[in-house]
């Protein structure tokens, strides 16, 4: 049952439609999702109905962009929505009136000659399966509706074909069909539920697809979608009418009723509601459901599951962003807290630790597992040491010293291998007992844009944030053992405090004001006023000294901050790039030469409150453009990035985890009442 009012989200359309490039997406717990443009089309090669998530090496996989939406007056078909290409009437009065999010839930609202047609889509949790169910709204006499369903079965981030090939099988039932699009490629089912359902599953035809997103970006945006056909189907507004698309067995989808999927997921979501306390603040709300599209179940690694689940666990990751990223451990370290611990998800937060515990090779936690793989990547520096500081939120948090128990042994292990040595050139520098990194081919923080061999900032050397990381897990390392009276803290606990005296030597720039980006570079130290130097002073264990706080703070204030955000380099740089856009070689150049982070907002301002502690009020500013961000690009979340310069354009993925996870964890902590 519904604690609360549930928050919904609304754009009403009267004299033009939707903004064409706003779009929407839903997530089923698996990684997969269903997504489109507001307007009724597709504009990446990543929307569609249904993305399904499935073991390696299949990864998530495209299995129907789009169903293209008539209303049957006669023999005359007035279109609602294409399905594909085109939005519908972007640019002039359209039959869209209304779009909202209810609970995160898109609906839409249609008008024809005074008749309005509401359409709501729900994936089930834990289910690959879409269904989208259509009414008439109350007093309406029934309208008949033709869906014609366009078939495009390929990796999600595959390239668009060219070629419109019709399955190698179609078998037809008489409320649907089963598709296989060739013998390697999973089973697509449909089902259409209604009164008076006709097919016509022999007037196949084609539709040419320009993906306008994709041509912008670079890529391949020129594609053909095949259809096997025609639906026509009755709707009223007595019951839905629902057409629903799955990889599912048919047994699961004939015993799947709709209109009980969407209850299901309506009060699934109201429990998210409940377990954040019933936030009465909206943004709040929005965002905690922003939040459950990146924790989910690792659906492409089956091993992992069974393996977890033997162990009396439950596996959990995170997905670092939609459409495109995949669980990332920087991104998961990050964006823990925002997640799971502001969400009163902490028993989820805690199975991902442990879940990443067991992935740790050489003192290292993977940086990202690739799409349809089942063994991580490590090429990072920096996610390992997010991973103590994950740990410790999560413990503070929980009170959940099992866990630290069980992990301490191999927190230790991390921490002696960087002593010694490990993967890609890390190590600590035995001459001041500062991390040092270095590696050809890969770039290793977390400006890691990377474009054939160029490397776009390849900081090699020492660089500030994985510095201050480095002294703040050697800190807690040190804590947690003397608290177990072990009798190793102390040797840590000597380690750290070399560490601080050699950060504060070496990465004070008077001359700046602020601190060097790296030092002991191949170039020599590097000046550049960059956002990283903040986390010297916003972890758990500040690495920088106090007396400096406040000239670093003025500084990044003045130079770096935005509404929507930090830039990821000073505007009077000479590599400063004022916008993120083009193809892929100039938005690489850009991804960390000036773009805005929204994640780096949680930082900053835990940075601020450490120092400035009665000036909440001015940090509360700095997230007041974040509400509206809502409505920018993708509804009902925050995008990965925006351009460094007014008007700050939002780009990248619509929905990132850390932008959602660092705003929602600053916003409570500056609106918090104070203790």
């Amino acid at each position: 049952m519904m604690t609360k009012s549930v928050p919904a989200r609304v754009l009403s359309f009267v004299d033009r439609g939707p903004d064409p490039g706003l779009e929407w997406i839903v997530t089923n717990g698996l990684g997969g999702y269903a997504s489109g443009l507001v307007a009724g089309a597709i504009g990446r090669r990543f929307h569609g109905l249904l993305i399904a998530s499935l073991p390696s090496p299949a990864g998530r996989m495209m299995m129907l962009p789009g169903v293209a939406i008539s209303v049957m007056q006669g023999d005359e078909a007035i279109e609602l929505e294409s399905g594909v290409g085109r939005p519908v009437e972007t640019e002039s009065p359209t039959h869209l009136r209304e779009f909202r999010l209810d609970a995160g839930l898109p609906t839409w609202t249609f008008e024809i000659d005074g008749i309005q047609l509401i359409k709501r889509i729900v994936m089930p949790y834990g289910r690959n399966t879409t269904h989208i169910l259509l009414r008439l709204a109350p007093g309406s006499a029934p309208l008949r509706l033709r869906l014609r369903p366009f078939i495009d079965v390929r990796p999600h981030e595959g390239r668009v074909s060219l070629e419109a090939v019709a399955p190698a099988r179609v078998t037809p039932r008489a409320d649907g069909a089963e598709i296989e699009a060739s013998s390697s490629s999973p089973l697509l089912r449909w089902k259409l539920r209604g009164a008076d359902v006709a097919a016509q599953l022999t007037d196949t035809a084609v539709a040419d697809v320009t993906y306008p997103t994709e041509e912008a970006r670079g890529y391949d945006h020129q594609g053909r979608l095949w259809s096997p056909g025609l639906y026509d189907v009755q709707v009223s507004a007595d019951a839905d009418t629902t057409f629903t698309v799955s990889t599912e067995p048919w047994d699961e989808i004939d015993a799947d009723d709709p209109a009980d999927a969407l209850s299901r997921e309506q009060t699934r979501r109201a429990g998210l509601l409940a377990a954040a306390g019933d936030p009465d603040d909206d943004f709040v709300a929005e965002l905690v459901l922003a939040a459950d599209q990146f924790v989910t179940l690792p659906a492409g690694r089956p091993a992992e599951i069974e393996n977890t689940r033997a162990l009396g666990d439950e596996p959990r990751t995170v997905i670092a962003g939609y459409h495109w990223f995949t669980d990332w451990g920087r991104d998961t370290m990050i964006s823990l807290e925002g997640l799971t611990l502001a969400t009163g998800r902490a028993p989820e937060a805690g199975c991902i630790l442990r879940t990443f515990g067991r992935y740790i090779r050489d003192g290292l936690i993977p940086n990202l597992f690739p799409e349809g793989e089942r063994l991580g990547l490590y090429h990072t520096v920096d996610a390992t040491l997010w991973y103590f500081q994950a740990v410790h939120r999560y413990v503070e948090a929980s009170g959940d010293r099992a866990t630290l128990t069980l992990l301490l042994p191999a927190l230790v292990d991390i921490v002696e291998r960087h002593i010694a040595g490990t993967r890609f050139g890390i190590h600590v520098d035995s001459a001041d007992a500062l991390l040092t990194q270095g590696f050809d081919d890969h770039p290793l923080t977390w400006m890691d844009a990377k474009m054939g061999p160029w490397i776009v900032t390849p900081r090699r050397g020492k660089p500030v944030e994985v510095n201050a990381l480095w002294y703040n897990a050697v800190r807690l390392l040190g804590q947690w053992l003397s608290e177990a009276s072990h009798p190793e803290a102390p040797r840590y606990t000597e380690l750290a405090a070399a560490v601080e005296r050699s950060f504060n030597a070496r990465f004070w720039n008077p001359s700046t004001g602020h601190l060097f980006d790296v030092v002991d570079g191949p170039d020599g130290d590097d000046a550049a006023c960059r956002p990283n130097q903040v986390l010297a002073i916003a972890l758990a264990y500040p690495t920088l000294d106090s007396a400096r706080w406040p000239a670093v703070l003025d500084v990044v204030e003045a130079q770096l901050l935005t509404p929507y955000g930090l830039r990821t380099l000073a505007p009077d740089h000479k590599d400063f790039q004022r916008s993120y856009n083009g193809d892929l070689r100039a938005r690489d150049g850009a991804y960390h030469q000036g773009t805005v982070w929204p994640w780096l907002i949680g930082p900053f301002i835990d940075a601020w409150l450490r120092a400035r502690p009665d000036d909440r009020q001015r940090a509360r500013q700095w997230l007041a453009a974040f509400p509206a961000a809502l409505s920018a690009q993708g509804m009902g979340s925050l995008s990965e990035i925006f351009d460094a310069e007014p008007p700050f354009r939002p780009r990248g993925c619509i929905a990132q985890a850390w932008s959602v996870a660092e705003v929602l964890r600053a916003w409570k902590a500056v609106h918090a009442p104070r203790a």
